[in-house]
């Protein structure tokens, strides 16, 4: 059982900035506004205390694949990333056949609606054979509408986001009828020219999906997709900031361009992520990890990441010298308002889950908690 805590003295990371010498009153499962009679002190001097991350972008870790897993596998995958302060996961799908991916669907929206994942994300299998990366080209499709609505219903209201190459045919009709059920449609795995990708943003589409990644390059004459996903606010941009999949100067400029507001850091792991190298499956495919990178056996893209957010954080706030205020807006705030859970997770105010990583000042993780509970507690000298 979770009891009173007062966690004192701490950087403390809110909506509206860093509070030195801060304080975060946690009550049962919850934080409160007021210190309840008989709570226990901790002093986190010399720390910061942010939120708990969300991640919306995740196929798995700890040996474990959302795709393919068992039920205690995917919580397995789950555990990995909370160990490393992700308290909020959706979970990713890559290409299937479509009953395939129905029947995980149902799978997985029973773990959702017990609260251990967020939602799920559906990406693929309507993506660009031009942009498959570590897709298997033979299971991809055009995105019709009808097939997009048989994902979304299987998900039983679990559906968060489908990842689409926008100018397939069908994909406008499916960008509209994502948007009218309240499920993200992001751009992604697209070949889409800078026009296509306006058109789809106008439809309603307000995600990139891995901003640069599976996507044509940013030209002079033709700026293609990156382009229009960069200047329009109506797109918050997801980012891989694992110093493998972005150059610093690119994380740069989508930070110039969105702001802190805009940013989502995703991990788009894959079953590696906390586990180690060696071989593993991402679908149907076979991927090598070394060296920590993930790459497919056949053709050498690559396939996904072995990121956790807490290395996307430190390395957000040393290598590429972003404020924490914004970091934690895009590992935190940001992607928890796009799923819509805002008003549970993301930010440390009263009445929310007591979700909250502590970081040394170094920005190694030093503690997690999760609706009240330590699942890493900190070590204090």
């Amino acid at each position: 059982m979770a009891t009173a805590k007062v966690l004192a003295g701490a950087r403390v990371v809110l909506p509206t900035g860093t509070v030195t010498d801060g304080r975060v009153v946690v009550d049962g499962t919850r934080t409160a506004g007021v210190t309840p009679d008989g709570a226990e002190t901790l002093d986190l001097s010399g720390h910061w205390v942010v939120p708990g991350f969300v991640d919306m972008h995740n196929h798995g870790g700890g040996g474990a694949s959302f795709t393919s897993g068992t039920v205690d596998e995917v919580l397995k995958g789950v555990h990995t990333h909370r160990l490393h302060g992700t308290t909020t996961v959706v979970a990713s799908l890559v290409t299937g056949e479509v009953d395939f991916l129905t029947r995980r669907a149902g799978i997985l929206s029973e773990l959702a609606e017990q609260g251990e994942i967020a939602g799920i994300h559906f990406e693929g299998p309507f993506i660009s054979p031009c942009r498959k990366g570590a897709h298997d080209e033979t299971l991809l499709r055009d995105p019709d509408p009808a097939e997009v609505r048989k994902l979304i219903d299987a998900a039983r209201g679990q559906a968060r986001m489908v990842t689409l190459a926008t100018e397939l045919p069908g994909g406008i009709d499916s960008v509209r009828l994502l948007a009218e059920h309240g499920v993200i449609a992001a751009i992604g795995h697209t070949d889409a020219t800078y026009e296509q990708t306006v058109e789809a943003i106008d439809a309603g589409a307000t995600v990139a999906t891995h901003l640069y990644n599976a996507m044509p390059g940013l030209g002079h004459r033709a700026p293609g997709p990156i382009a229009a996903l960069l200047e329009d606010e109506r797109i918050t941009v997801e980012l891989i900031n694992d110093g493998t999949h972005l150059h610093p100067a690119a994380l740069e400029l989508a930070f110039h361009h969105k702001g802190g507001e805009k940013v989502a850091f995703i991990t788009d792991a894959m079953d590696a992520a906390g586990f180690g190298d060696g071989r593993y499956m991402l679908g149907p495919l076979e991927v090598e990890v070394k060296d920590s990178v993930a790459r497919l056996v056949e053709g050498n893209s690559i396939a996904g990441s072995t990121l956790t957010l807490d290395r996307a954080f430190k390395r957000a706030a040393t290598i590429d010298r972003i404020p924490v205020e914004d970091v934690v807006r895009a590992i935190s705030a940001n992607p928890a308002q796009l799923l819509g859970v805002y008003d549970r997770v993301g930010s440390l105010e009263p009445g929310k889950d007591a979700d909250l990583v502590v970081l040394d000042e170094a920005f190694d993780l030093k503690g997690v908690m999760r609706k009240g509970a330590w699942l890493v507690e900190p070590e204090l000298a």
